[in-house]
């Protein structure tokens, strides 16, 4: 397998994480489309690195950091989304307007 087929496969994740971010209602299924993005980005690192120069690291560290964000990310989302459905009853995107309490 080569570069191109890593990189299709992380242009298709990346389509599919960025349709289902601007298309869902769901705040979580939002949230678990953004970790889908950040996974194509993922892939897309490594194989550069692998492909590019194999004996650099840079793609793994990148990647490191890249899973660190990820983790942060869901973690303060999904805390962000209890909190507004303990005050909501909803986790509807649509629906949540933060500046009405």
């Amino acid at each position: 397998m080569g570069l191109t087929h890593f990189l299709v496969l992380a242009v298709i994740l990346f389509c599919i994480g960025l349709y289902g971010a601007l298309v869902k209602k769901s705040a979580v299924v939002i949230l678990m489309c953004i970790e889908i993005m950040l996974n194509a980005v993922t892939i897309a690192a490594v194989a550069f690195n692998r492909f590019a120069s194999p004996e650099l690291f840079t793609g793994q560290i990148f990647t490191l950091f890249i899973i660190a964000v990820a983790a942060a990310e869901a973690t303060i989302g999904l805390a962000i989304i209890i909190s507004i459905y303990k005050n909501r009853d909803t986790i509807d995107a649509t629906k949540i307007d933060l500046m009405k309490w």
